[in-house]
């Protein structure tokens, strides 16, 4: 169980900025296509980043950040014990 809290803690360090960035230019991109809003960005730039293809990364980016969520979604329900050994109740005499 704790070295399940030292990968969680681990991942969730790492993948914190990715993750921020793909949800903020989602979000974002979403926001200018379809709703017309005029954020002063155009909407491909947004896409760009989202996928990131601006940092050259465009094959493997979301690659790593769909395992990398795994990993914390692994990690994560491997801590609230819904998938836990039951505990035997000792035998009172």
């Amino acid at each position: 169980m704790r070295s399940f809290r030292k990968y969680h803690r681990t991942l969730a360090i790492i993948l914190a900025l990715p993750l921020f960035v793909t949800l903020l230019t989602g979000i974002a991109a979403t926001l200018v296509g379809e709703w017309s809003a005029n954020l002063g960005v155009p909407r491909s730039l947004l896409l760009s980043i989202h996928r990131g293809e601006i940092f050259g990364l465009q094959g493997i980016y979301p690659i790593l950040n769909g395992l990398g969520l795994l990993g914390l979604l692994v990690t994560g329900l491997s801590m609230t014990s819904l998938f836990g050994r039951k505990k035997s109740k000792p035998k009172q005499d």
